[in-house]
């Protein structure tokens, strides 16, 4: 099992900067961060796989970029421009191999999400 530890969040003031980092404990492949606000539903925020391609969601292109450094199993979501509407908990996702019933398979990690708060 890999973990995954999220750190950087914290208040900022709308039109402010925060930059989230995720660290794996092992190799991980496509990565995630997620974020899920009170009362709704977890959504994909940004996704970038091994090879650097990524994808975003409509309300934060433009705004975040999501960037890894795979030497050190770490991702990151540099988030610009915040809005009180990208208030939420954002927690890091990640796929990694293993060896399971005899053969290697990819599995999914959480972190234990981390709290970002956008607010004057």
């Amino acid at each position: 099992q890999v973990q995954l530890v999220e750190s950087g969040g914290g208040l900022v003031q709308p039109g402010g900067s925060l930059r989230l980092s995720c660290v794996a404990s092992g190799s991980i492949g496509a990565m995630g961060w997620y974020r899920q606000a009170p009362g709704k539903e977890r959504e994909l925020v940004a996704r970038i796989m091994s090879s650097g391609t990524t994808n975003y969601a409509d309300s934060v292109k433009d705004r975040f970029t999501v960037s890894r450094d795979n030497a050190k199993n770490t991702m990151y979501l540099r988030m610009d421009s915040l809005k009180p509407e990208d208030t939420a908990v954002y927690y890091c996702n990640a796929d990694f191999r293993a060896y399971s019933g005899g053969r290697f398979q990819t599995f999914n990690s959480w972190g234990q999400g981390i709290q970002v708060t956008v607010s004057s």
